[in-house]
């Protein structure tokens, strides 16, 4: 292990930044970062349109036919029991292949991303978004639709890589959360764009499905051409030996040639990082442990709160309570409207009242929600009879509850505190692993949810509400409050709380 000798004789392991100098950092919210973020945030719309493109286009008639024949056969059964009717393992595979080719690109992401820089990967992710959105709007059999599926994970493995990362090093300290939720506030705003889509092609039968999944390739040519034009990151820049044009960055940025303070602590890391020849094992060290924990297990708690299982299946699981197509639809266009809306509360309050009174009290909002669906499930809907129209509306509402609460919460904040707490030698592995978690368990939830549903009926909302306690209790005592520390000064966080610094030190 690299090792710094002490004047007395003794070592200690390198820890990044030697002090902390928050408390020096110059400079405002430049109109220059501002469009450098709200162009790097475009990114999160891929990942956004993908989710809420998915469970409308598997709703779809002509799509059934072509690719599901079966399940198209099953949905027409009038006697078919409403929480299997959609239970097709081909039909999961559609919606999971993408994660599944997210997760492995993630982590080859990690290497470009510190070699090449932010932008690198930005702009692979975006070309390769094109292609697979080309693939799939033309796809004439199940492998080349898959194939395209593919390719678009594989665009989300390095736009979700990189973009987290470019937000957070771009952003003044005090404004980070604020500014890195531009990610998911995309996220969300993608989600809705495509749930309106959804709603006007289903109308295009049967070949409205081929327009939905083509214009994904809109927000990817966005994205690809913002990282072209985007600047690179100071962080970046001074990684990779480039400190001269690193200052000038970051003065351009700061609104101000005093960067003095934020700039001798990015050299500071930036020679350590530059000592790290092995960021993936570096991250296993016991000084490392607090940032792994949390790069593994907030994206994972962020996909076990259930919310892709409604976002994915939004319009197949109103079906499944007994709306109609265009009921369906327009009940999912519904909650993509209120997660765009919501994560503005989010940003508005993360750099005032902070990531944990977010956490924790979203976390309260959305137990309470998922309890009361299943109980208004398993009472009033039958396994073969649909729900009434006064408990529709009812079920709707809460479940626009549960989604404004992770979209002010868990939605933002799963991308943004594990995006904010790596030293700078391993924040691009960290990030991979981050992805990595979340793309992984977004691939099990979209393979399983089907099956779970049929098995589980009303039963699953009670599994994922389970979850969101365990979640909301590790956050009360296991997370630190991450607001107004600068990133390269994270460190000393952990080696402060009451649990963390038994090992970090």
């Amino acid at each position: 292990m690299f090792e710094l000798t002490m004047a007395g004789g003794g070592s200690i392991a390198p820890a990044g930044v030697a002090k902390e100098r928050a408390e020096e950092y110059k400079g405002r919210v430049t109109p220059y970062v501002v469009v450098a973020c709200l162009v790097a945030a475009v990114g999160g719309s891929l990942f956004g349109y993908d989710i809420g493109i998915s469970g409308g286009v598997t709703s779809m008639d002509g799509f059934l036919k072509k690719f599901f024949p079966e399940v198209y056969r099953s949905k027409q059964h009038a006697h078919e029991n409403n929480y299997c009717k959609y239970n097709n393992q081909g039909l999961a595979a559609f919606t999971s292949s993408l994660y599944l080719a997210g997760l492995v690109s993630s982590l080859f992401a990690s290497p470009v991303t510190r070699r090449f820089g932010r932008r690198g990967s930005i702009i692979c992710g975006g070309v390769s978004f094109m292609i697979g959105a080309a693939l799939d709007a033309s796809a004439a059999n199940l492998p080349m639709l898959i194939l395209g599926r593919i390719m678009l994970g594989f665009g989300i493995g390095f736009g979700n890589q990189a973009v987290p990362l470019y937000l957070s090093e771009m952003a003044p300290t005090h404004l980070r959360g604020g500014l890195n939720m531009m990610f998911q506030l995309a996220t969300t705003l993608g989600i809705f764009t495509a749930n309106m889509i959804n709603y006007g092609t289903q109308k295009l039968h049967p070949w409205g499905w081929r327009l939905s999944l083509g214009l994904a390739a809109a927000p990817a040519v966005l994205m690809t051409v913002g990282g072209v034009l985007l600047p690179e990151t100071p962080n970046s820049l001074i990684e990779r030996g480039r400190e001269e044009k690193g200052r000038r960055v970051l003065e351009k940025i700061r609104g101000t040639g005093d960067v003095h303070a934020e700039l001798q602590d990015m050299i500071d890391a930036s020679e350590l990082a530059k000592s790290i020849e092995h960021p993936f094992r570096n991250i296993l060290e016991r000084r490392n442990r607090a940032q792994l924990v949390m790069a593994i297990l907030m994206p994972a708690f962020q996909i076990l709160t259930g919310i892709n299982s409604i976002l994915f299946y939004a319009p197949v699981l109103f079906q499944t309570m007994g709306f109609k197509g265009n009921a369906s639809l327009y009940s999912s266009a519904l909650t993509g409207a209120v997660l765009a809306s919501s994560t503005f509360i989010s940003i508005a309050a993360v750099d005032r009242v902070g990531r944990r009174v977010l956490l924790i009290t979203g976390g309260i909002q959305m137990v309470v929600c998922q309890v009361v669906v299943a109980v208004i499930l398993g009472v009033k809907f039958g396994g073969e009879e649909a729900l009434s129209k006064t408990y529709s509306i009812v079920v709707v509402a809460v479940i626009c509850l549960f989604v404004a609460a992770f979209g002010w919460s868990w939605g933002p904040l799963g991308w943004t505190v594990p995006s904010e707490i790596f030293p700078l030698e391993t924040r691009s592995a960290g990030q991979s692993i981050t992805v990595a978690v979340n793309l992984l368990f977004t691939f099990a939830i979209g393979q399983a949810f089907l099956s779970l549903l049929c098995a589980f009926k009303y039963g699953i909302f009670l599994f994922f509400a389970g979850w969101i306690v365990v979640m909301t209790v590790f956050v009360y005592f296991l997370l630190p409050e991450t607001k107004g520390v600068p990133i390269e000064e994270m460190i000393f966080l952990w080696k402060k709380h009451w649990f963390w610094k038994t090992i970090v030190n």
